[in-house]
């Protein structure tokens, strides 16, 4: 039997946490060519999304998709997120949150033969050290 991943869970954990201490919930994600965002609001090949009751339409939290409609810049757009792209999720009030380990895409389930390595210098190497968030108002 395949093992279930604990991610789509600790998500809707801290995300009804969230929402029940009045905070705004956010999400880190690292964009891939599978994450269906607004590319002009992605920096560093990651986004930051604001997923409050107030701001999205629609919002699903299931265990391998979460999905919803948001205005960026007075414009509505689909967002369809792997949950495996999820790198964290936090309150934009104080920061607490949890922070998820990088899943490569290319990683295949536990039980399946790897995929080759790609070539050196096709990514960036991830950053050293505790990860940081900025408040952005």
């Amino acid at each position: 039997m395949a093992e279930i991943s604990t991610k789509p869970y600790l998500i809707r954990a801290l995300y009804e946490w969230c929402t029940d201490s009045g905070f705004t919930p956010q999400l880190l994600v690292a964009v891939d060519s599978r994450t269906r965002v607004p590319p002009g609001f992605v920096k560093d090949g990651q986004i930051v999304l604001n997923i409050s009751a107030a701001s999205t339409r629609n919002l699903t939290l299931d265990n391998d998709w979460i999905q919803f409609s948001a205005r960026f810049g007075g414009v509505s757009h689909e967002i369809s997120i792997p949950v495996d792209r999820v790198a964290a999720i936090f309150t934009r009030e104080n920061g607490q949150g949890l922070h998820f380990e990088p899943v490569d895409a290319s990683t295949p389930p536990p039980g399946q033969a790897p995929s080759p390595p790609s070539p050196p210098g096709d990514a960036p190497a991830p950053p050293k050290g505790k990860p940081s968030l900025k408040v952005v108002k």
